[in-house]
């Protein structure tokens, strides 16, 4: 199967390298520095017990890699203008992209079904780009679960050394191509569960984002002082609170189990801290704004998020992001 990842950075490079030791034919899109050492050396996976190189395909232009069986977008949301500018050539009439993404997808809506089927978000994707370049219909898609970085160009390392997927189509199908990207994917070392209610995982990953990131982008800090922290404790506890409300208003139910959502989170600082610290494009509205937008339209009261993502924001322009 040829696989293009489409940016190779944390979370991409970690997949590129999994998926080629499974014997998948992989290229990705890179740029800068990063693309100059993944031609040079290979991409470099650090695991906690090993390291594990592999050579893939490697270009900034879409163009020369050609169209592929799949591709898995891996890039943040502002990035997403980008991903809709260029990935036509890597598409053939059937081709799947997979978006293995943060936060509320660009897709959410198409095939949900009820007074918002087909709805549009214009925050995550402006003018529609991404849903008229790639459209709906070759959409699937994936929460990943796995804490990455990329300490220098070409190489990734893996904290925890795990990389979980769930993936599903946005109508609930249980497709051949949801099982063969899977399938892939296991090959290549990571756990992977296809569902029938991909929304609901979406939502569960973002209960555990957006009650802990605002408190770690504000504080530049791993979770594991927030944690410590018992009047922040009790903001986490509070903003949890406030999620599974509005995800309850959209039809799931889910929870999350504090202490051991964060067991592990130790001093990795969330990827958005990371790109805090690093001047990057930040994605708050597929991860905040979107999400509390939601609640809104279901009138459940979340004063909490709107104090924290204001301040997220205020925090982002004097970083001039």
């Amino acid at each position: 199967m040829k696989i293009c990842i489409f940016g190779a950075g944390a979370i991409g490079g970690n997949l590129a390298v999994r998926l080629a030791s499974g014997g998948a034919d992989v290229a990705v899109v890179a740029r800068g520095e990063h693309l100059a050492a993944i031609r040079q050396n290979g991409m470099t996976l650090e695991l906690p017990d090993r390291t594990i190189n592999q050579r893939v395909t490697a270009s900034a232009d879409p163009r020369e890699l050609g169209p592929q069986d799949f591709v898995i977008v891996t890039v943040k949301a502002p990035a997403l203008k980008d991903v809709a500018a260029g990935i036509g050539p890597l598409l053939k009439a059937d081709t799947p992209v997979m978006f293995v993404m943060n936060g509320i997808p660009w897709w959410y809506f198409y095939k949900h079904g009820g007074a918002f089927d087909g709805r549009r978000l214009p925050l995550i994707d402006p003018g529609d780009a991404v849903w008229n370049a790639v459209g709906p219909e070759r959409a699937v898609g994936a929460v990943i679960y796995s804490a990455n970085s990329v300490p220098r160009p070409g190489v990734v390392r893996n904290i925890g050394g795990n990389a979980r997927l769930v993936i599903g189509e946005p109508d609930g199908e249980m497709s051949t191509r949801t099982k063969a990207i899977a399938d892939a994917l296991i090959a290549g070392g990571a756990t992977t569960d296809v569902t029938p209610r991909i929304r609901e995982f979406v939502w569960t990953k973002l209960l555990a984002n957006m009650s802990s990131n605002p408190l770690t982008f504000l504080g530049l800090c791993p979770i594991g002082e927030v944690i410590g922290s018992p009047v922040l404790l009790d903001a986490l506890k509070t903003m949890s609170k406030e999620v599974v409300a509005i995800a309850g208003a959209l039809g799931y139910d889910v929870s999350l189990d504090i202490e051991k959502a964060f067991a592990t989170g130790g001093v990795h600082k969330p990827s958005i801290v990371q790109d805090l610290e690093r001047g990057k494009p930040l994605e708050l509205d597929s991860m905040f704004t979107v999400p509390v937008e939601f609640g809104k339209l279901f009138n459940v009261p979340t004063p909490m998020l709107d104090l924290m993502v204001t301040l997220m924001k205020l925090r982002a322009r004097a970083a001039g992001l």
